[in-house]
């Protein structure tokens, strides 16, 4: 794609010496390859964080820590490029999903009290993803999308974002205090020094993204990051020596062989519901896209997302990999960069994929500071807010409506604050559920959008003429 700020004519007259074109592909060469590397490490510090912590909580050894940090390196890269060839077909992220990833942690943290070994969590944890995972696919090949898609109505888009951007934001400022996710808050201690480091390196990405000529804006996250880890590295260190001697010999079930474990019901029926609920994140990046593509995306677009992402959870079910789904915080990366074209995506995805199959660059990359990819993160994802508004101007604010999305945010925002200690008197299956607040809220806001009690109509709706009612 060409430029907007080249004029037509001087570039036919550049052409006409043999020259213009020469000029304009290295331009654009240039431009792609820079966009490419900050799609890298936008992939990057997002995936990063999950697999460790993960494996953290399931008391892996390093060798298989470092598995799963390469696995995802390569099938998150991999998955990127199939979605951008074959699937929606958009610049839109396909990553380890934030809500599977909190349903995962919760499950570990209950385990103990559950009874439930954690290879046995691992094991029925595997099932149910795999299970999901095909549920997913069957969604995709059968055409379900689209009338599922009428569950996820402008009300409950408006609370899935929202909440989103407040559950990610809260692990991405945990990670700014030097807090590394899942540290049980007895062992948490902020780290003021790293913190204004981190808070210093967040204010410099929001102002040059919004101050700055487009041709360097687009370009503030790079140049944050970078910065950011040359800074850290000169005034705290490197921290310590990257690992280096990781193996990509296939591992099946690294967090638990179902054969040899015996697997537990309620988990396999957490994981099912999980991964139900993952299809809004479908339709929160892809619908949250439109605006930025000039175009809504059409049933063939969801059915082949839908088909890639349950294939790639039946793998992550092999793999014991945290399962996938388009990620809604591409919506406020595109936003900010001001790139939708797929090749820079494309060539993020394939970097992504490589260094994942070599030891030594994913275990050098693994050394990017947590408060600072943190810190770039929550600049990104705070534009949600806007998406969230987007759907919230959407509805009109009638007594119903009001209370139909003000019910889902506050309890979700609440749980999300509640220590885990608090659902101790609960059956023991239903706390790692009910004890998550974006899943809470997002139950919550489906189930009140379904209860048509008062007026439901959105704004587009009240200017419909009164004969052609509403689907």
């Amino acid at each position: 794609m060409l430029r907007n700020d080249y004029d037509k004519d001087s570039c036919e007259l550049e052409n006409k010496a043999g020259y213009g074109w020469w000029k304009m592909d290295n331009r654009l060469s240039l431009r792609s390859s820079l966009a490419g590397l900050q799609w890298l490490f936008f992939l990057f510090t997002n995936t990063v964080v999950i697999p460790i912590t993960v494996g953290a909580a399931f008391h892996l050894p390093q060798e298989k820590i470092q598995f799963l940090i390469q696995c995802s390196f390569v099938l998150t890269g991999l998955a990127c490029v199939v979605q951008a060839g074959l699937g929606h077909k958009r610049a839109v992220m396909e990553g380890q999903s934030g809500l599977w990833w909190g349903v995962i942690l919760s499950l570990c943290a209950a385990a103990p009290s559950l009874g439930i070994s954690m290879t046995s969590l691992g094991a029925s944890l595997a099932v149910g993803v795999m299970i999901s995972g095909v549920l997913t696919v069957l969604i995709g090949l059968c055409g379900w999308a689209a009338p599922l898609s009428r569950w996820f109505t402008p009300g409950v888009m408006a609370v899935f974002m929202f909440l989103l951007g407040c559950r990610l934001n809260m692990i991405f400022l945990q990670g700014m205090l030097g807090i590394s996710s899942g540290t049980p808050a007895s062992e948490a201690v902020i780290a003021p020094g790293i913190f204004l480091l981190a808070a210093g390196v967040a204010v410099f990405v929001a102002v040059l993204s919004v101050t700055s000529k487009p041709a360097i804006g687009q370009y503030a996250l790079l140049i944050g990051i970078l910065g950011g880890w040359a800074l850290y590295a000169a005034i705290f260190g490197s921290g310590h020596e990257a690992a280096g001697n990781g193996s990509m010999a296939a591992q099946w079930f690294p967090l638990g062989h179902p054969a040899k474990e015996g697997l537990h019901a309620g988990v396999i029926a957490i994981a099912i519901i999980a991964g139900l609920v993952n299809a809004s994140n479908t339709f929160g990046a892809l619908k949250g896209t439109d605006s930025i593509y000039g175009q809504e995306a059409d049933r063939g677009q969801y059915r082949r997302s839908f088909t890639i992402s349950g294939i790639l959870a039946v793998l992550s079910g092999l793999l014991g990999l945290v399962p996938y789904a388009p990620y809604v915080s591409s919506v406020g990366f595109l936003q900010q960069t001001r790139i939708r074209e797929r090749l820079p995506f494309v060539i993020g995805g394939l970097l992504f994929a490589a260094i994942g199959l070599i030891p030594v660059v994913s275990g050098a990359l693994t050394q990017l500071p947590l408060s600072v990819g943190s810190a770039v993160l929550l600049v990104t994802y705070l534009r949600l807010l806007g998406s969230s508004l987007q759907y919230f101007g959407q509805i009109k604010l009638d007594a119903a409506n009001l209370y139909r999305t003000a019910a889902p945010l506050f309890v979700g925002i609440i749980v999300m604050g509640m220590p885990s200690t608090y659902f101790a008197s609960l059956p023991p299956l239903l706390r790692p559920l009910l004890g998550n607040g974006l899943l809470v809220g997002i139950l919550l806001a489906l189930l009140l959008d379904r209860l048509r009690f008062g007026s439901v109509r959105t704004l587009q709706e009240e200017k419909q003429p009164a004969s052609h009612p509403s689907s």
